[in-house]
C-alpha cells in the first residue's frame, strides 16, 4: 500500500491527535462521588481528594480485608482470652501505611508527583487519614472483643512506631512492598525483645513510660526520615 492509498490525514489546521486525546479523557473520567467532593470542600484541593480516596489501603476491598482480620482476632481474644487483637492491630495498620505510599501500585501517585501541593503533604494527608481508619478499626475490634482497657490503648502508640517505620522504609526505597516488609519485620522484632526482656508475651503492648518513651522516640525517628527522604521531582520529561 502506498501512501497515496491511505485515507486523509484530515485538515491541516486541526490536531487530530489532541482531538482523540479530549474524547479519551471524556471517555475514560470517572465522576467524583459525594464522598470526594465533601472531601475535595474539605481540603480545598481536588486533586488532593482523588490522591486520599485512590489510596489502596483506603479502598473497599483492602478494607474488608482487614475488618476480616480484625474480626478473627476479636473472635479468637473473646474464646481464649489471649490479646489477639493488640498484636494484629499494629500489623494491620503498617500494611496499610505501606501502601499509603506505592510508586508503581498506587493508581493515584502519578497524579500526586504532577500536583502542585508538596508530594510530602500529599503523603501526610494519606497516612493520617490511613492511621485514623485503622485505629477506629482497631478499637472497634478491642471492644468486641471485650479486652482489658489498659490492653486497648496500649496498642496504639505501638501502631504509631510501626506506622512510621513503615512509611519512612517505602519513602526511603520508594517502594510500598518494601514498607509493608519492614512495617511487619519491625513489629516483630519489637514483640520478640520485649518478650524476652520481660518475659511476657503481651509486653510489647502494655504501656509502662520507659517503654513509651522508647516509642515515641523511635515514631519521630521514623518522621524526620520521611521528611528528609529525596522528594519526587514534579511534572513530566
Amino acid at each position: 500500500m502506498t501512501d497515496a492509498d491511505l485515507p486523509p490525514a484530515g485538515p491541516p489546521d486541526v490536531d487530530l491527535n489532541r482531538v482523540w486525546i479530549g474524547v479519551a479523557g471524556q471517555v475514560w473520567r470517572r465522576r467524583p462521588g459525594r464522598l470526594e467532593r465533601s472531601a475535595a470542600a474539605l481540603l480545598r484541593s481536588p486533586g488532593l481528594a482523588r490522591a486520599l480516596l485512590t489510596t489502596p489501603s483506603l479502598l473497599v476491598p483492602w478494607l474488608l480485608a482487614s475488618i476480616a482480620v480484625l474480626g478473627v482476632g476479636a473472635a479468637a481474644t473473646f474464646s481464649t482470652g489471649e490479646p489477639i487483637v493488640t498484636m494484629l492491630a499494629p500489623a494491620v495498620a503498617a500494611a496499610g501505611i505501606g501502601y499509603a505510599y506505592g510508586p508503581g501500585i498506587d493508581p493515584a501517585w502519578e497524579l500526586s508527583a504532577s500536583m502542585p501541593i508538596s508530594d510530602r503533604m500529599v503523603l501526610l494527608v494519606r497516612a493520617l487519614v490511613v492511621f485514623a481508619v485503622y485505629a477506629v478499626l482497631g478499637l472497634a475490634a478491642s471492644a468486641a472483643s471485650g479486652i482489658a482497657a489498659a490492653l486497648t490503648f496500649g496498642w496504639l502508640i505501638p501502631m504509631t512506631v510501626v506506622s512510621g517505620l513503615a512509611l519512612a522504609a517505602a519513602t526511603v526505597a520508594r517502594s510500598a512492598n518494601v514498607g509493608v516488609a519492614a512495617g511487619l519485620s519491625g513489629w516483630t522484632i519489637m514483640v520478640l525483645a520485649w518478650r524476652a526482656a520481660d518475659g511476657r508475651f503481651t509486653a510489647a503492648i502494655t504501656y509502662t513510660a520507659p517503654r513509651a518513651t522508647v516509642y515515641l522516640v523511635l515514631a519521630a525517628l521514623c518522621g524526620i526520615t520521611v521528611l528528609c527522604a529525596p522528594r519526587v521531582r514534579k511534572g513530566t520529561s
